[in-house]
C-alpha cells in the first residue's frame, strides 16, 4: 500500500502494532490492549524508528487518549519508547483509576517517556484532577503513581515565574447539613 498515494485518515492496529512492541500506564506498555494512532498524514522511517503523524492526530489506548497537531513515535527494539506531541495545544485524558479521578491536561508541548512513564507537559502546561488544578510552564506526570510537579515559567519568557495550585476541599457529597437533613432535591 502506497501512503504517498493518499492522506492517511484511520491508521489500523497492524500498523501500530509495528510501531509499538507490546503498547504504552500513561500507554500502558504491559497492556495487551494496542495503541491505535488516526491522522491526516502519516510517515514511517522504519530504519531511524520514528513514526510522524500530521494533522487531527488521535492517539488512543483503551480510554486513554491524546490528540495533538502532530506526533512523533520513536521505538527501538524494545518497542515504544517515546511519544513527543505538539498542538495548540496538545490534549492528554487519562480514565479514572483506582478510585482517582479522571486526569485532563493540556500544553503546547507533550512528551511521554515510556521506560520513566512520565509524562511532560510544556508551555501553558495545566492538568486536572478531581478538580483540582495545576499549572504551570513545566509539569512532570508520573501516569503510574499519579505525582504531580510543576515548574513556573521564567519571568523573560512572559512567565510569572511562579506554578498555581487549585486544592480542592473533601467532597461533600455525602455530608449533611447540620440539622440532619440531606442537602439536594
Amino acid at each position: 500500500m502506497s501512503l504517498a498515494n493518499k492522506p492517511i485518515r484511520k491508521l489500523t492496529a497492524a500498523l501500530a502494532a509495528l510501531l509499538v512492541a507490546g503498547s504504552a500506564a500513561a500507554f500502558n506498555l504491559e497492556s495487551d490492549t494496542p495503541i491505535t494512532v488516526n491522522a491526516d498524514n502519516a510517515r514511517l522511517d522504519d530504519t531511524k524508528g520514528v513514526a510522524t503523524y500530521t494533522g487531527d492526530v488521535i492517539l488512543t489506548q483503551g480510554a486513554t487518549e491524546l490528540t495533538a497537531d502532530k506526533v512523533i513515535l520513536y521505538r527501538d527494539e524494545n518497542g515504544l519508547r517515546r511519544i513527543e506531541a505538539t498542538g495548540q495545544p496538545a490534549h492528554y485524558r487519562q480514565p479514572a483509576r483506582d478510585g482517582q479521578g479522571e486526569t485532563d491536561a493540556r500544553a503546547l508541548n507533550i512528551t511521554y517517556s515510556a521506560p520513566e512513564s512520565r509524562l511532560t507537559f510544556e508551555r501553558e502546561a495545566e492538568i486536572e484532577q478531581n478538580g483540582n488544578l495545576f499549572r504551570g510552564d513545566i509539569i512532570h506526570y508520573d501516569s503510574v503513581d499519579r505525582v504531580v510537579t510543576a515548574e513556573g515559567a521564567a519571568e523573560e519568557t512572559n512567565g510569572s515565574g511562579r506554578v498555581e495550585m487549585v486544592i480542592q476541599p473533601r467532597s461533600s457529597q455525602n455530608r449533611q447539613e447540620s440539622d440532619g437533613s440531606s442537602q439536594g432535591q
